[in-house]
């Protein structure tokens, strides 16, 4: 084994066809991303070079800091909702003493194979204004409370951040849940026995040994939640007025219905670089020695 690792020629054979579909696929269409937004291109004609204007045109833009500011509190949603929850659920599954964990199991993880499609247009009968579940619930509890969620532009980004969490939270329980069984019981067994309780042992002893799930579970969430196109191309159009836009929408928006192509690969391209500054700085933050049981 030592001398086949050791064979340099053997390694590059093998790693050479994930090297050159992960370069078509992903690192080539990047490049054109940042090539194309130094255009002024309607994505038929021939383009003509403008430099950094696309740039200084959306710096300048009061919809790329609306888009910006929508995508940051989708991740923030996101990263609380299905990380937070994601963790309750899965430290509670982990115990022993839970009854019919399979079906637990199984329940918390459905909305991540449902269509965003379905998801969506359930959600949207929820939260209707009229006759929706959420606020027939404050009319069951004698509350004369309501509001259409979606067409509040102080709400809407928010229902909809929910709704994405919601969907995807079984995925990050399944996570922590498989790094929560992975961790060796004596070392629970240790906390209990100098005396700390099972949530506090849970505290200074398990989620501090799930460092690198996190790590991984904080880079799907936020860069996610940057990333959000389709539950408000469903569920809101980007509206109200523009509201929901996100800078993912709004690269839609400007490349396929106003023909900016240029422009619009300039904010995929500033997308790119805030999902790697993101990444960047959860892997830093949350570092350490990975350990070996």
């Amino acid at each position: 084994m030592n001398r086949f690792l050791g064979n340099k020629g053997a390694i590059a054979l093998f790693t050479l066809p994930t090297l050159l579909l992960f370069t078509v696929i992903v690192f080539w269409p990047i490049l054109q991303v940042f090539y194309r937004s130094m255009y002024e291109w309607d994505g038929l004609t021939v383009g003509q070079f403008i430099g950094l204007d696309n740039f200084a045109r959306m710096f300048g833009d009061r919809l790329f800091y609306t888009s910006l500011y929508n995508g940051l509190i989708f991740a923030a949603v996101l990263a609380v909702l299905q990380i937070g929850i994601g963790t309750i659920l899965a430290l509670t599954i982990a115990g022993t003493a839970v009854k019919g964990k399979k079906f637990l199991r199984i329940s918390y993880f459905i909305p991540v194979v449902l269509s965003v499609t379905v998801v969506c247009q359930l959600w949207l009968a929820m939260y209707n204004g009229e006759y929706g579940l959420i606020n027939k619930i404050f009319e069951v509890l004698g509350l004369s409370y309501r509001q259409d969620w979606l067409s509040d532009g102080k709400t809407a980004i928010y229902a909809i951040a929910i709704v994405n969490a919601w969907q995807y939270m079984g995925y990050h329980f399944a996570l922590l849940l498989a790094s929560a069984r992975s961790i060796p019981e004596q070392y629970l067994e240790a906390a209990r026995i100098d005396g700390a309780e099972r949530w506090k042992a849970h505290w200074k002893v398990t989620i501090p040994l799930m460092a690198e799930t996190y790590k991984f579970c904080f880079v799907l969430a936020i860069t996610g939640g940057l990333n959000a196109f389709a539950n408000m191309y469903i569920m809101t159009s980007g509206g109200p007025g523009t509201e929901t836009y996100t800078l993912t929408y709004m690269m839609y928006r400007s490349a396929f219905r106003v023909g900016e192509y240029g422009y619009g690969s300039a904010s995929a391209a500033f997308l790119v670089i805030e999902c790697l500054i993101v990444t960047f700085a959860i892997n830093k933050l949350i570092a350490r020695e990975r350990i070996v049981y």
